[in-house]
């Protein structure tokens, strides 16, 4: 953490020296992070680099066998987190019910419930679809559902794991539109996504992930114009064939 930046809300978010094994394979290692508030950072790497492993150990949602993960200086990930996977996790409810049923256990009940209810589904053109059940929805809608979900909730960090890979491009373009939405309105921004066109449009900076290994973590202008590593070079030449 550089000496001027200050710990404000669960924010940085500082990985170091991070080592993760699963089913006894390393998965990640000797990975140093920084996420910063406010900003959009996005976790690049090919196929199988670790860049959803570490979007959850930034989380909290996985833990380290070695290393730290610190949220603004503590060792635990505060509330004000949310996190919206490659398939949205949607209850057997109603669209609307999908939210209600997340504001009442973060303890937002009654009249405060509904006006999030409705101002987050508004948000996400999804209000006609209220009481639609959730799981009949198109996945560009389930997506959607999810993030206006997040919305009503005031994340201060929002993790993305791949949220349009399997949308077409007008439901990938309206999935981007809410992530402006989100970070228009402060939200820091945690991404993976394997779309580099999307990365170039959204992201503020780049963290480049090879072998488990960060060999890159920089803006992602300088990124996208000239990458220092050998791995990212490669990668983005690959990407571009």
């Amino acid at each position: 953490m550089g000496d001027a930046e200050v710990a404000v809300d669960g924010l940085p978010i500082v990985a170091t020296d991070v080592d993760v094994v699963r089913r006894d394979t390393r998965v990640l290692s000797d990975v140093d992070a920084t996420i910063r508030a406010a900003r959009r950072t996005f976790i690049l790497g090919p196929n199988g680099s670790g860049k959803s492993t570490l979007l959850r150990v930034l989380h909290g949602l996985l833990a380290p066998v070695r290393g730290q993960v610190t949220w603004g200086g503590l060792t635990a990930p505060p509330p004000g987190q949310a996190m919206v996977f490659q398939r949205a996790v949607l209850l057997r409810r109603s669209a609307a019910g999908n939210i209600r049923h997340a504001l009442k256990l973060a303890g937002v009940r009654g009249a405060e419930a509904q006006r999030r209810v409705a101002d987050a589904l508004s948000t996400v053109g999804l209000a006609a679809l209220a009481e639609r059940p959730a799981r009949v929805l198109s996945g560009g809608e389930q997506q959607r559902l999810a993030l206006a979900r997040a919305w009503a909730l005031a994340p201060r960090v929002l993790f993305l794991d791949e949220p349009t890979a399997s949308l077409d491009p007008a439901a990938a373009r309206a999935v981007e539109a809410i992530v402006r939405d989100f970070h228009a309105l402060g939200t820091t921004i945690v991404m993976t996504t394997h779309n580099l066109a999307q990365a170039k449009r959204l992201a503020d900076e780049v963290v480049f992930l090879d072998g488990g290994r960060v060999t890159e973590h920089t803006a992602a202008e300088q990124f996208f114009r000239s990458p220092r590593s050998l791995q990212a070079k490669t990668f983005l030449e690959g990407e571009r064939l």
